[in-house]
């Protein structure tokens, strides 16, 4: 598949979702040059998931956390934990200390079940981990 196609496929699928009134997804489009969509979610109001695209792959972020302000080794250990389990999602670590969730997609490998199966695996990744996360990395040190 050509990027161009892959473009099409994912903006096509999206927007679809989007109307969808039994789909989680509540908005899909363009935004400063890229094209992203939002989620719902239970473990927060709602994450948005972004798409670049490249040559061979389509690949899928979305901003987690911020820094953790506290107990950072707990953290990372949990997302390298949960890493095992959510692949072909990863949580990742940006040069700011920021946590994402990223996944990517071969364009040879695009169609609108493997882009379900991305997105979903992004979800659930946020799903499960934010609150954990958040009482690890933000929970305040206890005074002595």
């Amino acid at each position: 598949m050509t990027p161009g196609a892959a473009r099409s496929l994912i903006e096509g699928t999206t927007l679809a979702w989007s109307v969808d009134p039994d789909n989680d997804v509540v908005w899909a489009g363009p935004f400063e040059g890229r094209w992203g969509i939002r989620v719902a979610q239970r473990a927060r109001d709602f994450t948005t998931i972004w798409f670049d695209f490249g040559d061979l792959t389509v690949g899928l972020e979305a901003y987690l956390l911020p820094d953790p302000a506290h107990h950072h080794e707990e953290v990372y250990r949990y997302c390298l934990a949960r890493n095992r389990s959510a692949w072909p999602a990863s949580i990742s670590l940006e040069h700011e200390g920021d946590l994402y969730v990223r996944t990517r997609v071969p364009l040879d490998d695009l169609t609108v079940e493997a882009l379900d199966r991305a997105v979903g695996t992004i979800y659930e990744t946020v799903e499960l981990s934010f609150r954990t996360l958040v009482g690890l990395g933000f929970a305040r040190e206890k005074s002595g």
